[in-house]
């Protein structure tokens, strides 16, 4: 027994005494390890009497207990100090000043927060919707018929059919969340859609992910006029100048009537001037987006009878407005992942888009 009391000071001492969770353990091995000194005390039971096991077999099994415990309750002591040095050595002061030189926010993410910034004072909100869409979302429900080249295979990504059997595709714009939305909610709607879209294209101006915004009003009363004074007022607000446009009849399936927006330009050098430039306006005009009134059909596609309900819906490349207005000469220069091009183009995350004190 003298010796039992001997290794539990002994121990209890070296387990106290240990700084740290290695030294720690070095202690457990040399006490309860295979080859740990009350390890073979306990391999020595077989060798001894009946009654001297009696009292011995307890007696080591209550110091290998109370060791681990003691181990164990050391260890946490120290995991404790541990984890509060390192709380201490990495505590973040977050009084003091941002660096702000260590990223920028993409040109496309500034030119959707711009949008959405201008729409919602104009009342939209923002809808998303899936990135892959099945035929009719993105193609039937908007009135387009089964020979139309935008189901080619050289204009669209094609999937694999889903469970049910439907086409499956990557979205080729954004009008499919306009479908759903007015299948899924009760007019009146005012939504805008940003967001990825897809098409087999690539060249200076076209890639083959780019992105969109549309925008959606569903009520009984909106017509052409109302869509004229959005989107005019929308341009003037996001170039941040006076700025001339006019309406192109045009066809689009799924509006009618429709109709293409340009904008009046001047080219400086190598650059494009939106607005006046010199006091005067370009004498060039830009298409810039499609619009027009939801046609009837697909208003019935939704679910909505187009004798009380009727809208106009409008599309546009968020891409090429930023390459507009900040100067990009190339569109695929947005997805090279080339640092040095983010950093000239680039924007602080901390300059939030606003009209107050203005959008860039």
């Amino acid at each position: 027994m003298t010796n039992i009391d001997n290794l539990k000071t002994k121990y209890a001492s070296a387990i106290s005494a240990a700084n740290g969770l290695t030294e720690l353990d070095a202690v457990r091995v040399a006490a309860l390890g295979k080859k740990g000194e009350v390890s073979l005390q306990m391999r020595t039971l077989g060798q001894m009497s009946t009654d001297k096991k009696k009292v011995m077999g307890p007696a080591l099994n209550a110091l290998k207990n109370d060791l681990a415990a003691l181990v164990e309750a050391r260890k946490s002591v120290l995991e404790g100090a541990a984890l509060n040095a390192a709380l201490a050595s990495e505590m973040l002061d977050m009084s003091l000043p941002v660096k702000t030189d260590t990223g920028t926010l993409h040109p496309v993410m500034q030119v959707m927060e711009e949008m959405a910034v201008i729409f919602a004072d104009q009342g939209f909100a923002v809808a998303e919707g899936p990135d892959i869409e099945d035929d009719f979302h993105n193609f039937t429900a908007l009135n387009f018929p089964p020979g139309h080249p935008a189901r080619d295979m050289h204009d669209t990504f094609f999937l694999k059919p889903n469970e049910n059997g439907d086409k499956m595709v990557l979205r080729t714009h954004t009008s499919p969340v306009q479908i759903r939305t007015m299948m899924s909610q009760e007019p009146p709607i005012r939504i805008i859609v940003p967001g990825r879209t897809y098409r087999c294209d690539s060249d200076q101006t076209h890639t083959p992910m780019f992105h969109q915004i549309e925008g959606l009003v569903i009520d009984k009363t909106t017509h052409m006029g109302h869509l004229k004074g959005c989107l005019m007022d929308f341009m003037s607000a996001f170039f941040e100048t006076d700025v001339e446009v006019r309406f192109r009849p045009h066809h689009f399936p799924f509006t009618e009537p429709s109709a293409e927006m340009d904008v009046r330009y001047a080219r400086v050098g190598d650059e494009i001037r939106i607005g006046s430039y010199n006091g005067k306006m370009g004498d060039k005009w830009m298409e810039i987006l499609g619009c027009g009134m939801v046609h009837p059909n697909v208003l019935k596609n939704c679910g909505l009878d187009p004798d009380e309900y009727q809208g106009f819906a409008f599309g546009m490349g968020v891409d090429r407005l930023a390459m507009l207005k900040y100067g990009m000469p190339d569109l695929r220069d947005m997805f090279a992942g080339d640092g040095r091009w983010l950093e000239h183009y680039g924007f602080s995350p901390l300059l939030q888009a606003n009209l107050a004190t203005g959008l860039s």
